[in-house]
């Protein structure tokens, strides 16, 4: 159990955190025809528009209710209503979905207001989806955005069912955490397929930002799930939430509809792929494929291999807090120590992390608590830490914008861990014999070599 530890620092001096809105934005993607929409100034969304497109080299759809200073004292309400209607008849989404910002979450405008003004003088707009998400950027993180956005997507578009209608016993909903990446989702998906499931992902990603070139060019997301599909979530027979995030949305479902739901904090792992296979097993009543056994052999086969690389290594390790838990808990399973821990909310599944205390801070923390470690793991901010401690970065997370694929980075499922496996470890061999040149000492003997040997990170 760790202590989670809240740092005093005045001023974030190199932020390790993405805001809420971008969560909110990037969860409206994974919505077939949607738009997201930044209620707040310019730079709001272009930050966050720069931040997408250098992560997944895509097109990105985002746009800003562009609040000048004058809206902002006055209120938002013209720049909303002007913004909808632009979205609707110039790039026809159906859905459109408003995250704040700060600025205008400061300034207290009721975007819910606001919206039942549009529906009114515009009816034309009836056919049109908003759901709008309280998103303020001066508080919590990127996964708290994403949580909240898929729980608000599921009250406002979820339909109850007919209480007389029989539930879809092939339908299976996955409510996949912000940490789960295009790539990841695919092999979720593969795998349930497996069990003769239809599964249906609030939001899927793997099907808009998964980096494919569309027949015809769209101003909105590319693809993802439909809001006819949202819209009839409630008949599914069974739910699945990922990540200890996703609770309230699975909550929200049930709440709402009916459907029982199992909740997955990790999904990195022998162990916890064996429990999502035994779930897959119980509620399905099929055997496991055979493809998904020699998968399973496979894993422990690089368990066994990657151990002799990755026992004893110590890790320093920045990332959203779900995903923190999850990763660093498959790390010591491999043989690994977590020695240094900043993540970026506290929430309370990080006293669960295997370390003695996960500080709330920012990357110049992970830079310091990092020294002597043998991998930094957080996205590709952290680069410039990882010269200084001249010690290797493994890029996870978002944004990775130095590297290509990271939308394909896959680290779920038997063959995901497999090949994270394979990665940090190819990681620890390429660098087992460079020296660092901080650590060079003088030699305590006297009439010693002049020249002491330097320490080797292995």
């Amino acid at each position: 159990m760790a202590i989670v530890e809240i740092g005093k620092k005045a001023c974030a001096v190199n932020p390790l955190k993405m805001s809420q809105p971008i969560g909110g934005a990037l969860a409206f993607m994974g919505i077939r025809d949607s738009m997201p929409l930044f209620h707040g100034s310019q730079g709001c969304t272009s930050f966050g528009l720069v931040l997408f497109v250098r992560h997944f080299k895509e097109a990105i759809p985002l746009q800003t209710t562009a609040m000048s200073e004058v809206a902002t004292v006055l209120g938002g309400y013209e720049n909303v209503e002007q913004a909808i209607v632009n979205i609707s008849n110039k790039q026809k989404a159906r859905l459109i979905g408003i995250c704040s910002t700060g600025v205008t979450e400061t300034k207290g405008d009721d975007v819910d207001a606001y919206i039942s003004l549009v529906r009114q003088q515009h009816p034309e707009l009836d056919d049109i989806a908003l759901v709008y998400v309280s998103t303020p950027d001066f508080k919590d993180a990127f996964q708290d955005g994403w949580e909240k956005t898929v729980a608000k997507i599921i009250e406002k578009l979820v339909k109850e069912p007919e209480p007389d209608v029989a539930r879809d016993q092939k339908k299976l909903v996955v409510l996949p955490g912000s940490q789960y990446t295009p790539g990841d989702l695919d092999e979720l998906r593969d795998i349930i397929e497996g069990f003769g499931f239809e599964p249906l992902f609030l939001p899927d990603l793997a099907a808009s930002l998964d980096g494919h070139i569309p027949d015809d060019f769209t101003p909105t997301s590319l693809g993802g799930i439909s809001l006819e599909e949202i819209a009839a979530l409630g008949d599914a027979a069974h739910c699945i939430a990922l990540g200890s995030h996703m609770k309230l949305a699975a909550e929200t479902l049930q709440k709402k509809a009916g459907v029982p739901f199992k909740l997955f904090e990790r999904m990195i792992g022998l162990l916890p792929t064996d429990a999502f296979i035994a779930h897959l097993m119980e509620i399905s009543g099929r055997e496991v494929p055979l493809r998904i056994k020699r998968q399973r052999s496979q894993l422990v086969d690089a368990m066994l291999d990657g151990h002799f690389h990755t026992g004893g290594k110590k890790i320093a390790m920045g990332l959203e807090p779900d995903f923190f838990y999850d990763l660093s808990s498959f790390l010591v399973e491999m043989g690994c120590h977590i020695t240094a821990a900043v993540s970026t909310n506290a929430t309370p599944i990080l006293e669960k992390v295997q370390c003695e205390s996960v500080l709330i801070g920012d990357l110049e923390d992970l830079e310091r608590l990092g020294a002597g470690c043998d991998l930094l793991i957080t996205h590709a901010h952290g680069r410039q830490a990882s010269e200084r401690l001249h010690i290797p970065l493994f890029r996870m997370g978002l944004p990775i914008f130095d590297r290509l694929g990271a939308g394909h980075i896959t680290a779920v499922g038997y063959r995901g861990a497999r090949d994270l496996i394979f990665d940090i470890a190819n990681m620890f061999i390429a660098n087992a014999h460079v020296a660092r040149p901080d650590t060079w000492y003088p030699h305590p003997a006297e009439g010693a070599d002049s020249l002491a040997s330097p320490t080797v990170a292995h």
